[in-house]
Formats: structure tokens, sequence, C-alpha cells
């Protein structure tokens, strides 16, 4: 594609009162008569962790391949997506199963150490205080966010899962910005919402009570008459899904209790209201995050590790931890596909949402590079082998399509870690306890 005429900059943002929205990628930020793909935008990698609690049900219990609902069938770029990943069918061509991959950093401390370990691939020296390593997402930072407003973003589902005296606070995260410096990951949407759109000094600032778009109202109808029709449909699309997050942490905000009077017990049982609309708001400015290139690096822990969250919207009463510890009771084990089958819906959507997000003359989901995971494959057992791996996007898919890496003997993930930093353009031949690479 070759444009003619002015360009906008990468980094245009639109301002008002006292706040600012980066905009999504549009066809006027080519430069004249320059091909797109020699531009920043064929380049700006978004990189994503997705975790979730618990392991997976693989063949990995005493029923054996028959209750297995995790691996696909088949080997090579010919395989049959099970259970708990059908939903992302429509997006197969991005997918590529890593099996035999083991993390023998946490052996022996149950979930103390599963959620620090996993993009570390390195044990801690001490758990009284922060021993580690800067984490896999951190070092991606290092070399894809020197441009972008905000170096990383770390969010969760969820907080306020008890910290008792054999888990360790500094550990219950994904990521460390360097061995001492552990980065709390953030599960309130509000407050995710204000640091990619705009600063919140007093706590009741005009952003709190009136739209950011009202506030670059004027703004943006001068820069509209100055875009083709294309820019102007990308623009108002974006404009109407930040507008549909705004509405929804408005409405999570008027319901959060902790800026009453009232005196609240302490690590309250019950579980926040509709979970559901939680997670799905937490992948929607994921998305905006990326869409607006305000971030390239995301982590994001879809469930706390050991929490105590029930699925009655999906018919398990039950509790996420206590249903992980099935003792191979089919039941039980049903119970827990159901759980992992519904995250892996809602990143099915995160990713539909990011294959509808044109950039250039690809998708975001094009230009993506994701790991979605867990650091215990049997929760029963709390073990490390096999672990589920799965990475997703166009940055790591091959010419073939989707692919079922099946490794011949058990693979520090570490050697994951190690592959994922090349194809990011990053190279480097360790990383905590890796052996080797893995050729992907």
């Amino acid at each position: 594609m070759f444009l003619t005429k002015k360009h906008l900059s990468r980094r245009t943002f639109l301002k008002g009162a006292g706040v600012s929205l980066a905009l999504p990628f549009l066809d006027a930020m080519v430069p004249a008569a320059t091909a797109l793909s020699k531009t920043a935008a064929s380049k700006n990698l978004r990189v994503g962790f997705f975790y979730l609690p618990h392991g997976m049900i693989m063949n990995n219990t005493v029923h054996g391949p028959a209750m297995d609902r995790w691996t696909p069938s088949g080997d090579g770029q010919n395989f049959k997506l099970n259970v708990i990943t059908k939903s992302l069918e429509p997006y197969q061509k991005y997918l590529t199963f890593a099996g035999n991959i083991k993390n023998d950093e946490w052996t022996g401390t149950q979930h103390i150490l599963n959620p620090a370990t996993w993009l570390s691939g390195m044990r801690p020296k001490d758990l009284s205080t922060p021993s580690m390593c800067a984490t896999l997402d951190q070092v991606m930072a290092d070399h894809l966010a020197k441009d972008t407003p905000l170096r990383s973003l770390q969010v969760a589902s969820e907080g306020g899962v008890p910290t008792a005296a054999a888990n360790p606070a500094p550990y219950l995260t994904l990521s460390f910005r360097d061995a001492s410096t552990p980065l709390p990951m953030e599960f309130d949407p509000h407050k995710v919402f204000i640091r990619l759109f705009g600063d919140d000094p007093g706590g009741q600032t005009a952003k709190e009570n009136e739209s950011l778009l009202d506030l670059i109202k004027n703004q943006t109808q001068a820069m509209k008459k100055d875009l083709s029709p294309a820019d102007r449909a990308t623009l108002d699309d974006y404009l109407t899904a930040v507008r549909e997050a705004e509405k929804d942490v408005q409405s999570q905000r008027k319901r959060d209790l902790r800026n009453t009077k009232l005196e609240l017990p302490p690590n309250p049982k019950e579980p926040l209201d509709d979970f559901d609309k939680q997670v799905r708001l937490m992948f929607e400015l994921i998305a905006l995050a990326y869409e607006a290139d305000l971030t390239r690096v995301v982590s994001f822990m879809m469930a706390m590790e050991r929490t105590n969250r029930t699925y009655p919207h999906i018919g398990v009463p039950d509790s996420f931890h206590a249903v992980s510890h099935h003792a191979n009771d089919i039941d039980r084990i049903n119970k827990l596909v159901k759980i992992q089958t519904w995250h892996m819906e809602r990143f099915a959507e995160f990713l539909a949402r990011l294959a509808s997000i044109r950039e250039g003359d690809g998708t975001l989901l094009d230009r993506s590079m994701f790991l979605y995971g867990s650091n215990m494959s049997n929760s029963d057992q709390h073990n490390n082998h096999p672990l589920p791996a799965l990475l997703v996007g166009g940055a790591i898919r091959n010419k073939e399509g989707g692919r079922l890496l099946a490794l011949p003997q058990p693979t520090p993930i570490a050697n994951l870690h190690v592959s994922l930093l090349n194809k990011a353009g990053i190279e480097q031949r360790t990383f905590g306890d890796s052996t080797g690479a893995v050729t992907l």
C-alpha cells in the first residue's frame, strides 16, 4: 500500500481536559510513497503470557489417554483439537502445541512458586525475600517497549486470595522486573483503564465522572476531517470499543464497596460480582492496549493460584482449588474440564478480537506471539510434567500453519523461553535452567 498525502505519527494522541488517548494504526500513519512492509507497523510485535493455575486434564491421570481433554489428536500439521481447546478451531493455523514440557524449578513447593517460576525457569534463592531474575516478559519488554507509553502491563482476573505464611506474597506474581522487584498483578479494571488512558492523581477526577471520549470530542472531530473513509471507520470502531470498556469499568466502579465507609471483613470468601464479565473486560482492555500500541508486553493471570473461585455460571458451584484435587474422581475431573474450557473460550474471544483489528497489511493476531498454559500438570498430584504449553500468533506460525510439536524427551520450559526470545529477534542462548532451544 502507498499513500501520497502527509502522514500522521504513530505516536499521535487525542488530547483534552488533561487526558490523552492513543490512536489505533491508521493508513494515514504510513509515510507517503513508503511500502507498508518498511514501516514500524510491520515490526510492532505484541507478546502476551496467559496463565491458568492448577494444570490441565491431560494424559496425566490414572485414566490415561482416554481422559485427556487437552492434547490434540494426530501429529505435525495434521491434528484435531481436543475438548478444552476446541473453541480455537477458527485460529488453528496460528497454534503450536509443545508437548513433553516440564519445569523442575518449583518441585516440592506445591503452589508456592508456581506463578513466579513459570516465566523464569529459575528457583528463587530465598523464599522470605524476592530473589529471582527478570522474567521472560520483562526481558521481552527491554527490547520491544522502548517507544511505547507503558513498558508492560500485568493484570489478573481477581485479587484478595489469602497469602498464608506458606505462600509468600512476592512469588504470587508472574512478573519480576529484576531479581528483587516483583511486579504486582492488577485486578481492578478501573485502575487498569486509568493507567492506559489517563492519570488519576486525586481519586475523584473528571475521568471518573465523565466519558474520556467527551473530553477529546473536539479534537476527534477535527482529526476526522482529514482522514479517509476507511480510517474514519477504523477510528470509530476503536472509539466505540473504548467507550464500551469505559461503561463496563464505570458500572463495576459503582459496585465497588471499598470506596464507602463500610467496614468490610478481611478476605471475603464470596465470589466477586459477575466473574464472567470481569474476565471478558480484562481481555478487552488488553486488546485496546495492543490496538493503541500503548504496550506490547502483557501478562494475565486468569485465576489466582490456590483460588477458591466458584463457577456457577457454567454449572460448577465448587471451588476451583478444591475441584483441582480431583482424586481421579470422574465427576470432579469433568468439572475441572468445564473450568479449563471456559477460560479457553474467553481466550478464543480475545483472539477473535485481535483478528478483527487491521494493522497495515495484516491483523494484530498476525503480529502477536502468545504463550498460554499452566505451571502444573496433574493438579491432584502437584507434579510438573507434562505441562500444557500452547503458543499462539502469526509471529510463531510457519507457512504450513499450526503444529503439534511432540518433543522426544522431557524439555525444560526455559528451552521454550529461549526459542520465544529468538523468535522476537532477541538473540539469547540461555535462560533460567534451559539446556538449549526448541525448534519452532
